[in-house]
């Protein structure tokens, strides 16, 4: 079937390398996009709603369980936002501690889409396994960080996958030094495996796109993002965590079971690795910022092809700030700091491998949560992607269908989006009259 047919359908029976159900529909009339619509069509979770009731100490457990690829992400939200209720203060040596946590997590799951997921589409491969014969080395090296990740995340975490260590004020327990020292040594290897991928993926060839995206992340005074400061935008938005719903609001779109977020009278943003790191570059420790130059990026990047390259960076940050963590590690005097339970709301915020993740609970005088709110990463971004898509396909009607399905699969995957938390199965339609 050729581009110049009045009428096009391209169907894609089953899109691996993503997590999660959806479908997309594509519409042209006369070479123009008149709708994109990324249908999400698995069944809601309803996790909000199972939350109402509990008592405030099983919501980090349960809402690990929405995701088995970022659960730290989740449970560190959720102690965020429970312990701004709560009035709880942990002390600085837990708070190290959570974000060592938070580097094992970034590390398994950035590598994990890089390599794995993501750089398929880039090498012309079907999958991970298709590239194992031409392209052992980069798997092979792949598994071996992934696995330094999720030992790390075991270790802090009390398991690699849906951690079972963490507490409201901080932990059941804490890793003893030599523990965590006898993982230094794989972490340097981990740390020159990432530079090696860094200039590997930085030598891919890219699509000549750029969106006008409005970023959004966190942004601290000191530290590269990840469990906590203000929220800010490429367009001036600075606001504390606890006003988040004064400028974000979510919205049912009829073709999808997910809620899509905008911000206030601005419509779409944009979170995750492109916008923490154009927010942030100058947080970026100084061996990551190097990697990126060498790679041929800049201190902002409006290309999402080449997120991939930027989620290597990250990589490798993760891993150099675990290391700098684990050198400067003092246990904490207490694994918990205390808890008094009264009514309060409380909202948190970090930078899941995805973006940014939001939580509100709202407790009574009991601890027992009343109320919830949660705003995954992919949620946020539904209406980017959907308008990558509209700036994309026109560039590319002239690409035969095969093309076309590959480039739009690709452009959803740039975002390496989790829509169970908010697709291994698309069904796209792409409609010409």
């Amino acid at each position: 079937m050729s581009a110049s047919d009045s009428r096009r359908t391209i169907r894609v029976d089953a899109l691996a390398r993503v997590e999660g159900e959806g479908a997309l529909l594509v519409r042209l009339r006369d070479g123009r996009v008149t709708d994109v619509q990324l249908r999400i069509y698995e069944p809601p979770r309803f996790f909000e709603a199972l939350l109402r009731g509990r008592l405030y100490s099983e919501a980090p457990d349960i809402t690990a369980r929405i995701c088995g690829i970022c659960p730290v992400a989740y449970q560190m939200s959720a102690v965020h936002a429970l312990e701004a209720a709560l009035g709880v203060v942990v002390d600085a040596p837990t708070r190290a501690l959570r974000r060592l946590l938070y580097c094992g997590e970034w590390i398994e799951s950035h590598v994990l889409h890089v390599a794995m997921l993501h750089a398929p589409d880039f090498l012309g491969y079907e999958s991970a396994l298709h590239m194992v014969p031409e392209h052992r080395d980069l798997v092979e090296l792949a598994l071996a960080m992934k696995k330094t990740g999720n030992d790390l995340v075991a270790l802090v975490g009390g398991r690699e996958i849906h951690p079972i260590n963490v507490r409201v004020g901080g932990f059941y327990k804490v890793p003893e030094k030599r523990a965590l020292r006898a993982l230094v040594e794989r972490l340097e290897r981990a740390r020159e495996g990432a530079r090696r991928l860094v200039a590997l993926v930085g030598g891919f060839s890219f699509p000549e796109f750029e969106a006008d995206y409005e970023f959004v992340a966190l942004r601290h005074p000191d530290e590269y993002p990840m469990n906590q400061g203000r929220l800010t935008s490429s367009r001036g938005l600075d606001a504390a965590v606890s006003d988040y719903e004064e400028h974000f609001v979510e919205e049912h779109a009829p073709h999808s079971n997910a809620l899509q977020s905008i911000l206030r009278r601005r419509g779409a943003y944009h979170v995750g690795p492109l916008a923490r790191y154009s927010l942030n570059f100058d947080r970026l420790s100084e061996g990551a910022r190097d990697a990126a130059r060498s790679a041929g990026l800049g201190p902002v990047c409006r290309n999402p092809f080449r997120s991939i390259v930027v989620r290597s960076v990250e990589t490798l940050f993760a891993i150099e700030e675990a290391l700098r963590l684990i050198g400067e590690y003092e246990p904490p005097d207490h694994p918990q700091a205390r808890v008094e339970v009264h009514a309060g709301t409380g909202h948190g915020c970090t930078e899941a491998p995805r973006g940014l993740l939001y939580h509100r609970y709202q407790l009574d005088a009991n601890g027992l949560i009343l109320a919830a709110k949660i705003v995954p990463p992919t949620a946020q971004n539904q209406r980017s992607i959907e308008d990558d898509l509209r700036q994309l396909v026109p560039q590319s009607l002239d690409l035969p269908d095969d093309k076309l399905q590959w480039r739009c699969e690709q452009a959803i995957r740039n975002y390496d989006p989790c829509i169970s938390c908010a697709t291994h199965f698309l069904k796209l339609t792409l409609e010409r009259t």
